[in-house]
């Protein structure tokens, strides 16, 4: 397995100033790192730059290196070898991440027929192993079936069997479990908690949920405005957070605990600029 590694990543949009920068972080083999913050914090940006999915009027400076291989600047061609193979992501909304007019099995085969074996009978067994790993008692009747007639809960599953089909080193994980309802929630994470694990494979958990983020993952960093202003264990981060805009989101989480009458507690102008 191979880590990844994130170095100085700065990352620009035309003339614009940069909407991240300098961020710095190592995913270890088998890894589990969350990535948290608000909105427009960067975390998206910075998942989609490790995929090399970001627009052509991007500019990215800094290293970001998986094994032996530098990424940024990376081509085309070499990029798309990569992506479905050693790097695969499960993105927020499955609806969006599904085509419409094909089956979901077709869909799951695609990254294993041009990684792995083109042989079609040997990819739909493949298909239908990775379904029934995901969760499903009946992978045939899921893959051959078209996405509106999955479940929000199925869908996403049948994403995550899409990254993981060729048991990729990283997934990165873009709010995966956002548009789901708590119970389904739970189910999706579990399976997708157990398939890293078959695999394998290390995680880049990006959430706005700090609960689903020490479930899942060992490690936490905290972005604030393009950069990470706070690293290191889940539970340590969590219980003892030694930046003024963790220790808000970490309060906002735990109304629950407040006296009655007590002010709600907010992320303040001041703890921005502690970065």
């Amino acid at each position: 397995m191979s880590r990844l590694s994130v170095r100085d990543l700065t990352i620009a949009f035309g003339r614009r100033p940069p909407v991240v920068t300098g961020v710095e972080f190592d995913l270890e083999p088998g890894g589990r790192l969350g990535l948290v913050g608000e909105s427009g914090s960067g975390k998206t940006v910075t998942a989609l730059a490790i995929m090399g999915l970001l627009p052509e009027n991007a500019r990215v400076t800094g290293s970001i290196r998986l094994g032996d291989t530098e990424i940024v600047g990376l081509g085309d061609r070499a990029m798309a070898k990569l992506r479905g193979d050693r790097l695969g992501m499960i993105f927020q909304e499955p609806m969006t991440a599904l085509d419409p007019t094909m089956t979901a099995g077709r869909q799951v085969a695609e990254a294993f027929r041009l990684h792995r074996d083109r042989d079609a009978g040997r990819a739909r067994q493949a298909v239908w192993d990775m379904l029934a790993a995901v969760g499903f008692d009946d992978p045939q009747r899921i893959a051959d079936s078209y996405p509106h007639q999955l479940s929000g809960g199925q869908r996403q599953r049948v994403v995550t069997a899409m990254a993981l089909i060729n048991r990729p080193a990283v997934v990165l994980c873009d709010e995966p479990t956002t548009a789901l309802d708590v119970t389904v929630q739970e189910r999706v994470l579990q399976v997708l908690d157990g398939v890293l694990d078959a695999a394998g494979a290390s995680c880049l958990f990006i959430s706005h949920d700090l609960a689903v983020v020490s479930q899942l993952c060992s490690e936490v960093a905290v972005m604030l405005e393009g950069r990470i202003v706070e690293r290191g264990p889940a539970e340590q981060v969590f219980a003892r957070p030694t930046h003024p805009y963790t220790a808000g989101l970490v309060g906002a989480g735990r109304l629950d605990l407040l006296e009655p009458g007590t002010p709600l507690p907010t992320v303040t102008d001041a703890a921005r600029s502690a970065r």
